[in-house]
């Protein structure tokens, strides 16, 4: 006699690797797709090599990403591979607005049981607004700020999760390109771009986010 109940989804190794390709891989918004690459994992892992990726599994945080290799060193027989995963370089307030996320999500597991940190806009201008340069036109620098929030949610490092107010929640993947080496020469880059802001410049400073 047949059963009625659900039917078990056998994983997938080309749903997986499409889905990594695409981008990241999140526990809480594709569960099936990560329950799949957690029974895949060393077929994805052998799969993505052969293209010079890395997959970096997160299963305490709960998501999953492709990052290039690290190139081989100088006087390597090893041939380089053409990256597939760009760096991507950053305005320096893009920067530090990724920077002061990472600072608060620290301060969040270190003082909450709450697995999710969610942020208003008015929360992260008031995180952002003594690094911006000074204006008295209130309505400019909101939208500055929206355009800063703007690239941290097409980097992923953002969610929007409501509207009225805005809020986003912070994703903890933030924590996988944002360590703590990143945070200490964060403070020799601030400086610079404390000067930038004296010279009347402070959105021309760059700074690299890795894949």
């Amino acid at each position: 006699m047949s059963g009625t109940g659900s039917v078990r989804t056998e994983p997938n190794l080309s749903v997986v690797v499409t889905a990594l390709m695409k981008g990241v891989i999140y526990r809480d918004t594709t569960p099936m797709v990560w329950q799949q690459l957690l029974a895949l994992q060393p077929q994805v892992q052998d799969y993505v090599a052969v293209l010079g990726l890395v997959a970096i599994i997160d299963e305490s945080e709960g998501y999953a990403f492709l990052r290039s290799r690290p190139e081989p060193d100088e006087g390597s027989d090893e041939p380089a591979i053409p990256r597939l995963v760009a760096r991507r370089s950053l305005s320096f307030p893009v920067s530090l607005l990724l920077a002061l996320l990472r600072k608060k999500l620290a301060e969040a597991d270190a003082s909450s049981a709450e697995s999710r940190l969610v942020l208003t806009r008015d929360q992260i201008l008031e995180m952002l607004v003594m690094f911006l340069p000074t204006s008295s036109n209130e309505a400019r620098l909101v939208d500055l700020v929206d355009s800063h929030i703007g690239k941290a949610v097409e980097l992923g490092f953002l969610r929007k999760v409501g509207d009225k107010p805005p809020e986003y929640e912070v994703r903890r993947i933030l924590k996988a390109f944002v360590d703590a080496q990143w945070l200490a020469d964060f403070d020799e880059r601030l400086a610079t771009y404390s000067l930038s802001l004296t010279a009347g410049n402070g959105d021309d400073v760059e700074d690299e986010v890795s894949s």
